[in-house]
């Protein structure tokens, strides 16, 4: 699975995507992340890049598509990865894309968190205000004001990737001002809908955590259906033998029935035979005494 996840400042993209890393074991990979790891490694990338910055200049699109190259061939990106940071221009898009066909990649979703700016100003605002009533330190860089410029510059540089992506029929867009589990949800969905994850990837993640310890209700439940099978088992052979006796039994009175009809026939046909011969010899004795 790889995924892009677009949005303003504010628009959770950080917490979504720490949320697809622990529900599908996919890593993030984050372009600031990627450079330090790379200069701190001395990979060939990594000096160019070191060189660059040591002498205050920014790096170029194509040393940071060196480094995601570099980061992407390592085995914990093989399930995938959610980019954070990058593509921030349509150039580094075209770049992105040219490195994955390369690689025989595709990306199976580009997500825009849409959100209401005024509403994020607000939220802002309110949260400075509340901090600053309970004596708490506000962050320099999380005040209306910095929020605004950060607005401004995500619209000039980075909001044509929704027009770039759309284009290409890659992205998607859902409402980021629902709330957190609600966004992670409408996210679940899409990816099940686009095909970039299985119906059942999440039985697995379940099944590789290992099976559950079983409590003594569980086991008084596992119990049960094994001790009715058996008692099942045990009333089959108890009606077995009835059954048996009765066929005997109904054998037995057959033949006896059997017999009796036999004997019964026998000497009907006898008694039969003995009136026949009675006869023919009555008939006899008449005929001599009527000649003489």
């Amino acid at each position: 699975m790889r995924i892009i996840l677009l949005g303003p400042p504010g628009s959770g993209k950080g917490t979504q995507a720490q949320l697809l890393v622990q529900r599908y074991g996919i890593v993030q990979l984050s372009t600031g992340e990627m450079l330090r790891a790379a200069v701190a490694a001395g990979t060939p990338v990594g000096l160019k890049a070191k060189e660059i910055m040591a002498g205050g200049g920014l790096v170029p699109d194509e040393i940071v598509v060196g480094i995601i190259s570099d980061r992407i061939d390592q085995p914990d990106a093989r399930n995938g990865f959610i980019l954070d940071g990058f593509p921030r221009t349509v150039p580094q898009a075209e770049a992105l894309d040219e490195l994955l066909k390369h690689k025989h990649m595709k990306l199976d979703a580009v997500i825009e968190l849409r959100v209401n700016e005024s509403a994020l100003l607000s939220r802002v605002e309110t949260r400075v205000a509340q901090m600053r009533e309970r004596g708490e330190e506000v962050r320099v860089d999380d005040t209306p004001e910095v929020l605004t410029k950060r607005l401004a510059n995500y619209r000039n540089q980075t909001e044509p990737l929704i027009h770039y992506y759309s284009e290409r029929r890659k992205l998607s867009t859902i409402d980021g001002m629902m709330a957190i589990d609600e966004v992670t949800r409408a996210i679940h969905r899409l990816l099940l809908a686009l095909g970039a994850v299985e119906p059942k990837s999440h039985a697995r993640s379940v099944a590789k955590a290992g099976p559950a310890k079983k409590g003594k209700a569980a086991k008084k439940a596992t119990k049960k259906p094994a001790k009715a099978a058996k008692k099942a088992a045990k009333s089959a052979k108890t009606a077995k033998k009835p059954a048996k006796k009765a066929v005997k039994g109904t054998k037995k009175t057959a033949k006896k029935a059997t017999k009796k009809t036999v004997k019964k026939a026998t000497r009907t046909t006898a008694r039969k035979a003995v009136k026949k011969g009675a006869k023919k010899a009555a008939k006899k004795v008449t005929k001599k005494r009527a000649k003489r």
